[in-house]
């Protein structure tokens, strides 16, 4: 069982009082803005789904019996909804397992909330992970002709 409050321990928050705890809470990453906090919850929320995932609760709609890849949840502000990027393995009736996590979210979300404890519990939305096909994009555009062509022409240049 995961518990947020234990959570600071490992980030070498041991011993710290509950004041203190939540002045470190708002120290924020200075190349993005956002609370180490944040990001420690969003972290912890993604294995948790993950883990769940995997165990392959019976649930009541029907589910693709794939593996589910959780990449990423990402959290608004006040740490009250989180939208969790997924993806089943190969792609495989992508649109038909988004569409069934959502509306068995409101389950998976109290199963969630048995290992992670939070003052609020995050409203999910489940949404199709896109990233490893723009990667597939950009690797295809970097192999294209024009591309290597203008490579090529920019090591010479800077080689004389």
């Amino acid at each position: 069982m995961v518990i947020c409050k234990f959570a600071a321990v490992h980030y070498g928050f041991a011993g710290a009082t509950f004041k203190q705890e939540a002045a470190m809470a708002k120290w924020t990453n200075p190349a993005k803005g956002i609370s180490y906090r944040h990001l420690r919850v969003s972290e912890m929320l993604r294995r948790t789904l993950a883990d769940l995932l995997a165990e392959g609760y019976p649930f009541e709609t029907d589910v693709p019996s794939v593996s589910i890849t959780v990449s990423e949840v990402r959290l608004t502000s006040d740490l009250k909804q989180a939208k969790v990027y997924v993806l089943p393995l190969g792609g495989i009736r992508a649109d038909e397992t988004v569409a069934a996590l959502n509306q068995e979210r409101a389950e998976i979300r109290r199963l969630m909330n048995r290992r992670v404890h939070l003052k609020y519990s995050p409203s999910l939305h489940f949404v199709l992970d896109t990233t490893f096909d723009r990667v597939d994009e950009v690797r295809r555009l970097l192999q294209s002709e024009e591309v290597q062509r203008d490579i090529g022409e920019h090591t010479v240049a800077a080689q004389t």
